[in-house]
């Protein structure tokens, strides 16, 4: 054995047990979890193997009555998820609109500047969840700040701001930070020399963007869709407290059969869940690195 092979060796060896705590951490609180969520998904009340609680959530149905007044029956639980699916998505599409121009914002100002607007984005989450939820009631409810702030105006009562609309927004101002940051920390990191080259070889400033900006930053901003969309639609105390309790999400189903004590269905609910987040993330995954590093 060369000195040179001795030395690898015995970096790989200092890696691995520099890594084995954050490994023994993941298989504990990570993938042991998950395992427990998929036999609690595929087996009965006496624990025997079953696929009952899967297909539940593709079959059962209910009655929803529609705006004109008529009844029809539906896919209750594809309903609920179609629903979380599109609020998560708007939730996700206006952070991203917002959060990519104040990261590049950011990114762009001084070193000072940047650490002041950090800390300032950052200072929400140093608050309790619930507390900020909250917040948001008091600002949103008929009697609420903003209420009271269109009275002014002439207006009496908060009727164009519906209960999806409220969720939206409740869902935006908890998981903005989550869009900003990783976008942020991406663009702070690329190199001036290749926004320069790109003006010397005539691109104007919407071509750098379009071109070079952009492009190079989608790690970031797929990093930032995936923490806001994920636990967008697999929120359920938001949904319960801008929703007055009428809105009814997929993380209100699966809290829902818990209480209940419906513990396999809330885990098969909760595995179908994971199955198509990881489905999704992995296709992410493969369109960025296609798009990004050519497809290695």
């Amino acid at each position: 054995m060369t000195m040179q092979t001795s030395v690898k060796t015995k970096k790989r060896g200092g890696m691995s047990l520099a890594l084995a705590p954050y490994s023994a951490w993941s298989l504990l609180f990570i993938l042991v979890p998950l395992i427990f969520v998929a036999y609690y998904a595929f087996t009965d009340d006496n624990f025997a193997f079953t696929t009952e609680n899967i297909t539940r959530f593709f079959t059962a149905t209910s009655e929803l009555k529609a705006d004109d007044g008529t009844i029809g029956e539906v896919r209750t639980y594809l309903v609920i998820f179609m629903r979380s699916l599109k609020l998560a998505a708007i939730s996700t599409l206006v952070c991203l609109l917002m959060g990519y121009p104040m990261a590049y914002i950011m990114a762009r100002a001084k070193v000072r500047t940047q650490k002041t607007l950090v800390t300032l984005i950052m200072i929400p989450m140093w608050m309790n969840f619930l507390i900020r939820t909250y917040a948001w009631m008091t600002i949103l409810q008929d009697t609420g700040i903003l209420n009271g702030l269109l009275g002014l105006v002439g207006i009496d009562k908060i009727h164009i701001i519906g209960t999806e609309t409220a969720v939206v927004i409740g869902m935006v101002y908890d998981y903005f930070p989550y869009m900003i940051l990783p976008i942020y920390s991406i663009l702070a990191k690329m190199d001036g020399k290749l926004l320069e080259a790109a003006r010397d070889l005539g691109c104007n400033s919407v071509s750098v963007f379009k071109r070079v900006i952009f492009p190079l930053s989608l790690p970031g901003v797929i990093s930032g869709i995936t923490m806001v969309l994920i636990p967008s639609i697999s929120t359920f105390y938001i949904s319960q407290k801008l929703g007055n309790g009428k809105f009814f999400l997929i993380g209100d189903a699966i809290e829902g059969q818990y209480i209940a004590n419906n513990l396999h269905f809330a885990a098969a609910i909760a595995f179908i869940l994971m199955v198509i987040l990881l489905a999704c993330m992995a296709l992410v995954k493969y369109l960025t690195a296609r798009l990004v590093y050519g497809g290695e």
